[in-house]
């Protein structure tokens, strides 16, 4: 079978999905140098890919259902592919609806693991791994990687990259001076002390996910009162709650990045020039992974192995519960794997991993 010349490699919808992704799509470009690839992605994950070396085109769309009433909905995305004329498309996402979409599109070729009840949509079939009629917990990573493989890859690295536009770094540093803070001397590889710490303490997956704001603002406090660090707290719109509930149980004021007109671009920037990271299982942990920056990741309801993403500077947390995990998205009795996760321990992993930042050394990824 003769090499495909269009390519269309389908993103996965959450944050941290997509990063995983990225070793992946870094193989598929080693293994087709010559081809058109385009990534089929939805909008609001595209600025995490830009500047990225790997793609020719993205194509974006967006979802629910004010966009469906405007036309912009399934059958339109499908005519846009087709129209393309794509002879190779590699799902990444196990939904039925990416699949249904290239059948819809006439895309002969259709790779993808067999889930969701989209078997006969695929030409390409890839088992995922079961017991006993359940999916074993699979590193997503490894399970996008099984694609590449499939498809011929050799040189498959899980080393994570996510890159930084010149426009991107400029948003970053206009954030960081509304925060009341001087952008050129926060940069990565600074000799200054006191080291610069952000918390992530939200999650789009669900309550459940979340470690109590008290405890942050606990930990928050002793980054500064014993290391004199200086502590920002990053959130989506949504999550302002939580945010403003860490603030009131605080007895310093932190740097508060939520309601200063960050963007997930200038987000990758802001993350790439700190020493620290401390988050729920959520996607700017792998964000952090992939620009090289320490990271304390809190675990609760969810199995570390679906996520897991063999970074040497990332330190794990989490305690054992009868219950758990159990992957609700809200919990049903008292929280009981992250009331009982301390302040003290996240703290001490912190310690451990800021004690790395002399040693780990820091690459500049910035597009032109």
């Amino acid at each position: 079978m003769s090499d495909p010349s269009k390519i269309l490699v389908v993103q996965p919808s959450w944050v941290g999905d997509a990063v995983m992704a990225t070793p992946t799509l870094r193989a598929i470009r080693e293994l087709y140098p010559s081809a058109h690839i385009s990534y089929l992605i939805r909008r609001y994950v595209k600025d995490l890919y830009a500047g990225m070396p790997w793609a020719d085109q993205f194509i974006t769309y967006r979802t629910g259902k004010s966009h469906s009433k405007t036309g912009k909905g399934l059958f339109d995305l499908a005519t846009r592919l087709r129209s393309a004329k794509f002879d190779l498309a590699i799902l990444l996402p196990n939904s039925f609806k990416t699949a249904l979409i290239c059948k819809m599109a006439g895309i002969p070729r259709v790779v993808g693991y067999e889930r969701d009840g989209r078997g006969f949509l695929l030409t390409d079939k890839l088992l995922p791994v079961k017991e006993r009629g359940k999916f074993v917990p699979t590193p997503i990573i490894k399970s996008y990687l099984g694609l590449a493989r499939y498809m011929g890859a050799n040189q498959c690295d899980l080393k994570m990259e996510l890159f930084v536009t010149p426009s991107e770094r400029r948003e970053a540093e206009q954030v960081l001076t509304r925060c009341g803070l001087d952008a050129d001397t926060m940069r990565p590889g600074r000799a200054a002390q006191p080291p610069l710490v952000l918390l992530n303490p939200g999650a789009q997956y669900g309550a459940a996910k979340c470690w109590k704001p008290e405890y942050f603002a606990n930990l928050a406090d002793r980054f500064i009162d014993e290391l004199g660090a200086t502590v920002m707290i990053s959130a989506a719109p949504k999550e302002r709650p939580i945010v403003e509930a860490i603030k009131r149980s605080m007895s310093h004021a932190p740097i508060d990045l939520s309601n200063k007109g960050m963007t997930l671009g200038s987000l990758k920037e802001i993350v790439r020039r700190c020493d620290l990271m401390v988050t729920n299982d959520t996607g700017p942990r792998h964000i952090a992974a992939a620009m090289n920056v320490p990271v304390v990741t809190i675990f609760g309801p969810t199995f570390p192995e679906w996520t897991e993403i063999y970074y040497s500077l990332e330190r794990q947390v989490a305690v054992k519960v009868f219950c758990g995990p159990c992957q609700r998205k809200v919990c049903p009795l008292d929280h009981r794997c992250m009331t009982r996760l301390s302040p003290a321990l996240v703290y001490e992993k912190s310690i451990e991993l800021l004690g790395h930042n002399k040693e780990r050394g820091v690459s500049l990824k910035v597009a032109n």
